[in-house]
């Protein structure tokens, strides 16, 4: 209920006056402040006027007055700006680190926003706010899809720094390990994020010039060598990778669980790995490809990648079937320009501090269609549909972040739907 609490304070959904402190002293709200989400008071500069006098400093916000002293406020020097203490029960004073006494206003969650607030929580069909969504105005849903689309990278781009991280800012092995996990698609992404992992890029680069020496370091750490039936390509695959093993001090993955049950064949990890293979021969600096091409049609041709002749008359090794082109589709190559390129353009320019490929990555995101999954279908038959592939993102974010977690009230969808249903019960 203190999350509720804020809200009401935030917005001012609660009567403006008459308001007294605890003390008998007159209150107006003038400005109620600007919420912080981190460590310390919940509101900044606010200004109120209290017994005629004007104050501008930090609102500190509690279910009960009690929880000042529970949390250790008055021993924080931090809350000695706190100019007015906000709760819903008042059972305690509150003190400065000083001794001296804050003055404190009783606030209560007007009936109607509790009852409202509760049905949003609970009501079906999911999502509850979906009548609320005709209600609002274009501009309020495109400003509020442009704010989730940036969230959704800024999450991204943390991402990319803990891989980084992680790899000793090394950005091409970063950039693999995502690349990788992404041509997984969804199925198999935890298993080739694990694979990836053990891929030594540095002992794979000595060899780059050869497709053969790539799919043995590739398929020898996948512990896909180990399989029967075999034939004469993968004997000599295996051949090669004991040999590579043995020189690089190689370590097959043994955590790497790949799913076959339900995938049609072309999505096979075989031929995944297959691709990735071929794709990073092809390539010097692949990251550095992508973040220099200038088009969407640069970069598909880019990606469009291939594999070895072997699979072109194969899907696992040792069972011929006849010949066919395992190129990626365009519907996958620009899932991978979503979910791969786009974020590292976002994170590459953050590091740089170049606004080119921030525009760069957007424009990116306007030309893609939108993504056809379950979400986007299910917002449009709430009434928002997604106009490019960063309205698809931004949607993503809205069920996934807000939705799901139940952030209504951080929601714009949802502050209207309280707004709304609120002044409809007056």
């Amino acid at each position: 209920m203190e999350q509720l609490l804020y809200y009401v304070w935030k917005h001012k959904l609660f009567p403006l006056k008459p308001l007294r402190t605890t003390q008998g002293e007159p209150v107006e709200i003038i400005d109620t402040g600007l919420q912080n989400m981190h460590a310390g008071p919940d509101f900044f500069n606010a200004k109120i006027k209290i017994n005629g006098v004007t104050w501008v400093g930090n609102v500190e916000i509690h279910e009960r007055a009690s929880d000042w002293t529970r949390h250790g406020h008055h021993t924080d020097k931090n809350y000695d700006s706190v100019i007015l203490h906000v709760a819903s029960e008042i059972d305690a004073e509150v003190t400065r680190t000083d001794g001296r006494l804050i003055p404190q206003l009783e606030l209560h969650c007007p009936p109607e926003i509790c009852r409202n607030y509760e049905r949003l929580l609970r009501d079906v069909p999911y999502p509850p706010c979906r009548d609320t969504i005709g209600k609002m105005t274009a501009l309020q849903i495109h400003s509020w899809l442009s704010t989730l689309q940036t969230e959704r990278f800024e999450g991204k781009t943390r991402q990319i720094e803990q891989y980084l991280s992680a790899n000793g800012n090394d950005w091409e092995s970063a950039f693999f390990i995502i690349l990788s996990r992404n041509f997984g698609f969804g199925a198999n992404s935890d298993a080739f994020e694990l694979w990836a992992k053990q891929i030594p890029l540095y002992a794979v680069n000595k060899h780059r010039d050869n497709l053969f020496q790539i799919e043995a370091f590739f398929f020898g750490q996948a512990g896909l060598l180990e399989e029967l039936p075999t034939d004469e390509y993968t004997k000599s695959l295996i051949t090669e990778y004991t040999y590579l093993k043995h020189k690089f001090d190689l370590r097959p993955s043994a955590e790497c669980r790949w799913r076959f049950l339900r995938l049609r064949p072309g999505n096979f990890p075989h031929i995944r790995i297959a691709q990735l293979a071929c794709l990073y021969h092809r390539s010097q600096g692949l990251l550095s490809q992508l973040t220099e091409v200038d088009t969407l049609k640069q970069l598909r041709d880019l990606l469009k990648g291939g594999t070895s002749e072997y699979w072109l008359t194969h899907y696992t090794f040792g069972n011929p079937v006849p010949p066919q082109p395992k190129t990626l589709s365009l519907s996958s190559i620009d899932l991978l320009v979503i979910n791969t390129v786009v974020p590292f353009l976002y994170a590459f320019g953050k590091h740089k501090s170049d606004e080119s490929l921030y525009n760069r990555a957007n424009r990116l995101l306007e030309e893609l269609k939108p993504e056809n999954n379950y979400i986007t279908r299910m917002w449009k038959e709430c009434g928002i549909e997604a106009a490019h592939a960063g309205d698809s993102q931004a949607l993503i974010q809205l069920k996934k972040q807000y939705c799901d977690t139940k952030k209504c009230l951080f929601c714009r969808i949802g502050y209207e739907y309280l707004r709304q249903t609120t002044a409809s019960s007056q």
